[in-house]
Protein backbone atom coordinates (compact mmCIF):
# COMPACT_ATOMS: atom_id res chain seq x y z
CA UNK A 1 0.00 0.00 0.00
CA UNK A 2 1.18 3.46 -0.92
CA UNK A 3 2.03 5.56 1.93
CA UNK A 4 -0.32 8.43 2.54
CA UNK A 5 2.22 11.54 3.03
CA UNK A 6 1.23 14.74 4.88
CA UNK A 7 2.18 16.31 1.46
CA UNK A 8 0.19 14.46 -0.45
CA UNK A 9 -3.08 15.32 1.43
CA UNK A 10 -2.56 19.08 1.21
CA UNK A 11 -2.25 18.71 -2.54
CA UNK A 12 -5.17 17.11 -3.05
CA UNK A 13 -6.53 19.17 0.01
CA UNK A 14 -5.73 22.36 -2.36
CA UNK A 15 -6.72 20.18 -5.86
CA UNK A 16 -10.02 19.49 -4.49
CA UNK A 17 -10.93 21.95 -2.15
CA UNK A 18 -12.37 18.99 0.22
CA UNK A 19 -11.33 18.87 3.73
CA UNK A 20 -8.04 16.94 5.48
CA UNK A 21 -10.05 13.84 6.79
CA UNK A 22 -11.50 13.31 3.47
CA UNK A 23 -9.00 13.71 1.26
CA UNK A 24 -6.72 11.20 3.60
CA UNK A 25 -9.85 8.56 3.38
CA UNK A 26 -9.65 9.41 -0.52
CA UNK A 27 -6.08 8.66 -1.04
CA UNK A 28 -6.33 5.74 1.32
CA UNK A 29 -8.81 4.40 -0.51
CA UNK A 30 -7.07 4.91 -3.74
CA UNK A 31 -3.42 3.64 -2.64
CA UNK A 32 -2.37 7.16 -2.92
CA UNK A 33 -3.22 7.60 -6.81
CA UNK A 34 -3.80 11.81 -7.12
CA UNK A 35 -6.37 11.64 -9.58
CA UNK A 36 -8.47 8.56 -8.58
CA UNK A 37 -8.70 10.21 -5.36
CA UNK A 38 -10.43 13.20 -6.92
CA UNK A 39 -12.62 11.31 -8.72
CA UNK A 40 -13.63 9.56 -5.85
CA UNK A 41 -14.34 12.53 -3.88
CA UNK A 42 -16.52 13.74 -6.43
CA UNK A 43 -18.48 10.73 -6.61
CA UNK A 44 -18.99 11.25 -2.70
CA UNK A 45 -19.81 15.09 -3.11
CA UNK A 46 -17.09 15.89 -1.24
CA UNK A 47 -15.38 17.96 -4.28
CA UNK A 48 -18.38 20.10 -5.28
CA UNK A 49 -15.72 23.10 -4.93
CA UNK A 50 -13.21 21.70 -7.03
CA UNK A 51 -14.01 23.49 -10.22
CA UNK A 52 -13.58 26.20 -8.24
CA UNK A 53 -10.43 25.94 -6.14
CA UNK A 54 -8.19 27.18 -9.49
CA UNK A 55 -9.59 30.51 -9.58
CA UNK A 56 -7.18 33.43 -7.33
CA UNK A 57 -9.10 34.37 -3.96
CA UNK A 58 -7.90 37.99 -3.04
CA UNK A 59 -11.08 39.51 -1.84
CA UNK A 60 -12.80 38.60 1.08
CA UNK A 61 -13.02 39.45 4.91
CA UNK A 62 -10.34 40.60 7.69
CA UNK A 63 -11.75 39.30 11.37
CA UNK A 64 -10.40 40.21 15.26
CA UNK A 65 -11.65 38.63 18.27
CA UNK A 66 -10.32 39.96 21.47
CA UNK A 67 -10.90 39.28 25.26
CA UNK A 68 -9.29 41.15 27.63
CA UNK A 69 -5.39 39.67 27.72
CA UNK A 70 -5.39 38.09 24.37
CA UNK A 71 -6.89 38.58 20.70
CA UNK A 72 -6.55 37.12 17.38
CA UNK A 73 -7.27 37.90 13.19
CA UNK A 74 -7.86 36.27 10.52
CA UNK A 75 -8.37 36.46 6.63
CA UNK A 76 -10.39 34.42 4.61
CA UNK A 77 -10.62 35.21 0.99
CA UNK A 78 -13.30 34.80 -1.75
CA UNK A 79 -12.99 35.74 -5.25
CA UNK A 80 -15.32 39.37 -4.90
CA UNK A 81 -15.86 41.50 -2.27
CA UNK A 82 -20.11 40.47 -3.04
CA UNK A 83 -19.26 37.59 -1.37
CA UNK A 84 -17.57 40.12 1.59
CA UNK A 85 -21.06 41.54 1.96
CA UNK A 86 -23.08 37.89 1.93
CA UNK A 87 -24.16 37.29 5.76
CA UNK A 88 -23.52 33.76 6.09
CA UNK A 89 -20.06 34.67 4.65
CA UNK A 90 -19.82 37.13 7.41
CA UNK A 91 -20.98 34.85 9.91
CA UNK A 92 -18.67 31.91 9.50
CA UNK A 93 -15.32 35.13 9.47
CA UNK A 94 -16.68 35.55 12.76
CA UNK A 95 -16.81 32.66 14.03
CA UNK A 96 -13.48 31.88 12.70
CA UNK A 97 -12.28 34.77 14.35
CA UNK A 98 -13.38 33.70 17.65
CA UNK A 99 -12.02 29.86 17.14
CA UNK A 100 -8.06 31.63 16.47
CA UNK A 101 -9.09 33.42 19.52
CA UNK A 102 -9.51 29.91 21.40
CA UNK A 103 -7.02 27.85 19.66
CA UNK A 104 -4.20 30.70 18.95
CA UNK A 105 -2.47 31.82 16.03
CA UNK A 106 -1.40 28.54 14.12
CA UNK A 107 -3.77 28.70 10.70
CA UNK A 108 -3.50 25.08 10.29
CA UNK A 109 -4.50 24.43 14.08
CA UNK A 110 -7.59 27.03 13.77
CA UNK A 111 -8.20 25.07 10.22
CA UNK A 112 -8.73 21.60 11.95
CA UNK A 113 -10.60 23.39 15.15
CA UNK A 114 -14.12 21.99 15.61
CA UNK A 115 -16.83 24.86 15.12
CA UNK A 116 -20.68 23.73 14.72
CA UNK A 117 -19.64 20.27 14.98
CA UNK A 118 -17.12 19.79 11.95
CA UNK A 119 -13.21 21.38 10.90
CA UNK A 120 -13.21 24.78 10.16
CA UNK A 121 -11.27 23.90 7.52
CA UNK A 122 -14.27 21.41 6.03
CA UNK A 123 -17.44 24.01 7.29
CA UNK A 124 -15.31 26.66 4.53
CA UNK A 125 -15.81 23.80 1.81
CA UNK A 126 -19.55 23.18 2.66
CA UNK A 127 -19.75 27.04 2.09
CA UNK A 128 -17.92 27.28 -0.51
CA UNK A 129 -20.44 24.81 -2.47
CA UNK A 130 -23.17 26.61 -1.19
CA UNK A 131 -22.04 30.45 -2.38
CA UNK A 132 -20.56 29.16 -5.56
CA UNK A 133 -17.36 31.22 -5.14
CA UNK A 134 -13.72 29.86 -4.72
CA UNK A 135 -12.37 30.98 -0.43
CA UNK A 136 -9.52 29.86 1.19
CA UNK A 137 -8.47 30.31 4.85
CA UNK A 138 -5.35 31.81 4.27
CA UNK A 139 -3.85 32.74 7.56
CA UNK A 140 -4.15 33.80 11.41
CA UNK A 141 -2.19 35.60 14.24
CA UNK A 142 -2.55 35.99 18.22
CA UNK A 143 -1.30 37.97 20.45
CA UNK A 144 -1.65 37.69 24.61
CA UNK A 145 0.22 39.53 27.54
CA UNK A 146 0.46 38.65 31.02
CA UNK A 147 -0.75 41.76 31.96
CA UNK A 148 -2.47 44.49 30.14
CA UNK A 149 -4.32 44.69 27.22
CA UNK A 150 -4.80 43.40 23.46
CA UNK A 151 -6.97 46.30 21.43
CA UNK A 152 -7.84 45.94 18.13
CA UNK A 153 -9.48 47.97 14.94
CA UNK A 154 -11.04 47.08 11.98
CA UNK A 155 -10.58 49.28 8.66
CA UNK A 156 -13.06 49.92 5.95
CA UNK A 157 -15.49 47.48 8.25
CA UNK A 158 -18.18 45.46 6.20
CA UNK A 159 -19.65 44.32 9.30
CA UNK A 160 -18.61 44.80 13.22
CA UNK A 161 -14.99 43.43 13.89
CA UNK A 162 -14.21 42.77 10.30
CA UNK A 163 -13.47 44.42 7.13
CA UNK A 164 -10.72 45.35 4.43
CA UNK A 165 -7.83 46.12 6.78
CA UNK A 166 -7.36 44.32 10.86
CA UNK A 167 -5.18 45.31 13.73
CA UNK A 168 -3.95 43.76 16.72
CA UNK A 169 -1.79 46.24 19.17
CA UNK A 170 -0.55 43.76 22.96
CA UNK A 171 -0.03 46.67 25.31
CA UNK A 172 1.79 45.07 28.31
CA UNK A 173 1.56 46.70 31.78
CA UNK A 174 0.04 47.93 34.73
CA UNK A 175 -2.86 50.65 35.68
CA UNK A 176 -6.46 51.29 34.48
CA UNK A 177 -7.15 48.46 31.70
CA UNK A 178 -9.96 50.66 30.19
CA UNK A 179 -7.58 53.57 29.72
CA UNK A 180 -5.12 51.24 28.25
CA UNK A 181 -7.76 49.72 26.01
CA UNK A 182 -8.80 53.15 24.91
CA UNK A 183 -5.30 53.97 23.98
CA UNK A 184 -4.62 50.74 22.27
CA UNK A 185 -7.37 51.28 20.19
CA UNK A 186 -5.79 54.83 19.47
CA UNK A 187 -2.51 53.00 18.20
CA UNK A 188 -4.44 50.35 16.44
CA UNK A 189 -5.67 52.87 13.89
CA UNK A 190 -2.43 54.40 14.34
CA UNK A 191 -1.19 50.86 12.71
CA UNK A 192 -3.84 50.73 10.91
CA UNK A 193 -2.96 54.08 8.68
CA UNK A 194 1.09 54.38 9.27
CA UNK A 195 1.67 50.32 8.49
CA UNK A 196 5.04 50.21 10.29
CA UNK A 197 7.22 46.97 9.97
CA UNK A 198 8.62 46.90 13.27
CA UNK A 199 7.96 47.82 17.17
CA UNK A 200 11.49 49.58 17.75
CA UNK A 201 14.73 49.90 16.11
CA UNK A 202 16.07 46.94 18.04
CA UNK A 203 13.48 44.75 16.38
CA UNK A 204 14.88 46.06 12.48
CA UNK A 205 15.48 42.82 9.91
CA UNK A 206 19.38 42.88 10.27
CA UNK A 207 19.74 42.26 6.13
CA UNK A 208 17.10 45.00 5.56
CA UNK A 209 18.97 47.71 7.28
CA UNK A 210 21.94 46.69 5.31
CA UNK A 211 20.22 46.46 2.34
CA UNK A 212 18.66 49.92 3.13
CA UNK A 213 22.43 51.22 4.08
CA UNK A 214 24.01 50.00 0.92
CA UNK A 215 21.39 51.73 -1.49
CA UNK A 216 21.64 54.91 0.63
CA UNK A 217 25.32 54.83 0.55
CA UNK A 218 25.10 54.33 -3.15
CA UNK A 219 22.87 57.19 -3.89
CA UNK A 220 25.16 59.83 -1.17
CA UNK A 221 27.96 58.93 -3.11
CA UNK A 222 26.49 60.59 -6.23
CA UNK A 223 26.89 63.92 -4.66
CA UNK A 224 30.64 63.91 -4.86
CA UNK A 225 30.95 64.89 -1.34
CA UNK A 226 33.97 63.84 1.47
CA UNK A 227 33.23 60.17 3.16
CA UNK A 228 32.87 61.86 6.03
CA UNK A 229 30.40 63.69 5.19
CA UNK A 230 28.40 60.37 2.76
CA UNK A 231 29.09 59.11 6.39
CA UNK A 232 26.48 61.72 8.05
CA UNK A 233 24.54 61.90 5.21
CA UNK A 234 23.76 58.23 5.17
CA UNK A 235 23.23 57.57 9.34
CA UNK A 236 20.67 61.41 9.06
CA UNK A 237 18.49 58.90 6.33
CA UNK A 238 19.06 55.74 8.12
CA UNK A 239 17.13 57.98 11.06
CA UNK A 240 14.53 58.68 8.90
CA UNK A 241 13.81 55.07 7.33
CA UNK A 242 13.21 53.98 11.42
CA UNK A 243 10.79 56.69 11.68
CA UNK A 244 9.03 55.13 8.31
CA UNK A 245 9.31 51.21 9.23
CA UNK A 246 9.39 51.36 13.26
CA UNK A 247 6.10 51.95 15.39
CA UNK A 248 8.04 53.85 18.37
CA UNK A 249 9.68 56.21 16.30
CA UNK A 250 6.94 57.26 14.54
CA UNK A 251 4.60 60.26 14.55
CA UNK A 252 0.94 59.48 16.06
CA UNK A 253 -1.16 59.69 13.19
CA UNK A 254 -3.94 61.00 16.07
CA UNK A 255 -2.35 64.16 16.81
CA UNK A 256 0.03 64.49 14.02
CA UNK A 257 3.25 65.73 16.45
CA UNK A 258 3.90 63.36 19.14
CA UNK A 259 6.11 60.53 18.45
CA UNK A 260 4.73 57.07 19.33
CA UNK A 261 7.09 56.46 22.13
CA UNK A 262 6.22 59.73 23.93
CA UNK A 263 2.55 58.91 23.24
CA UNK A 264 3.26 55.23 24.51
CA UNK A 265 4.87 57.16 27.97
CA UNK A 266 1.71 59.64 28.79
CA UNK A 267 -0.75 56.65 28.04
CA UNK A 268 1.27 54.81 31.28
CA UNK A 269 1.28 57.74 33.37
CA UNK A 270 -2.60 58.21 32.63
CA UNK A 271 -3.33 54.88 33.45
CA UNK A 272 -1.44 55.05 36.23
CA UNK A 273 0.96 52.55 35.94
CA UNK A 274 3.98 51.87 33.16
CA UNK A 275 3.06 50.34 29.82
CA UNK A 276 4.99 48.86 26.84
CA UNK A 277 3.95 47.87 23.37
CA UNK A 278 4.72 44.03 23.21
CA UNK A 279 3.79 43.47 19.73
CA UNK A 280 0.99 44.25 17.11
CA UNK A 281 -0.42 42.55 13.31
CA UNK A 282 -1.30 44.27 10.86
CA UNK A 283 -3.37 42.19 8.44
CA UNK A 284 -4.55 44.02 4.90
CA UNK A 285 -6.84 41.93 2.48
CA UNK A 286 -4.87 39.86 -0.05
CA UNK A 287 -1.73 41.63 0.38
CA UNK A 288 1.03 39.85 -1.03
CA UNK A 289 -1.95 37.67 -3.46
CA UNK A 290 -1.11 37.64 -7.00
CA UNK A 291 -4.34 38.44 -8.85
CA UNK A 292 -4.65 36.80 -12.09
CA UNK A 293 -5.00 39.11 -15.46
CA UNK A 294 -6.16 37.73 -18.41
CA UNK A 295 -4.74 39.09 -21.60
CA UNK A 296 -7.42 37.91 -24.12
CA UNK A 297 -5.75 39.48 -27.22
CA UNK A 298 -2.62 38.13 -26.19
CA UNK A 299 -4.13 34.89 -25.51
CA UNK A 300 -5.68 34.55 -29.09
CA UNK A 301 -2.22 35.42 -30.73
CA UNK A 302 -0.38 32.49 -28.78
CA UNK A 303 -3.19 30.35 -29.78
CA UNK A 304 -2.29 31.50 -33.65
CA UNK A 305 1.24 30.87 -33.31
CA UNK A 306 1.75 34.71 -33.38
Amino acid sequence: MAEITAALVKELRETSGAGMMDCKKALVENDGDLDAAVDWLRTKGLAAAAKKAGRVAAEGLVAVATDGAKGAVVEINSETDFVARNPEFQAFVGKVAGVALANGGDAETVGAAQMDGKSVQDTLTSLIGTIGENMTFRRAASLSVGEGVVASYVHSAAAPDMGRIGVLVALEGSGDTAKLAEFGKQLAMHVAAANPQWVSQDEVDGEALERERTVLAEQAKASGKPDDIIAKMVDGRIRKYYEEVCLLDQTFVIDGETKVSKAVEAAGKDAGGSVKVAGFVRFQLGEGVEKEESDFAAEVAAAAGG
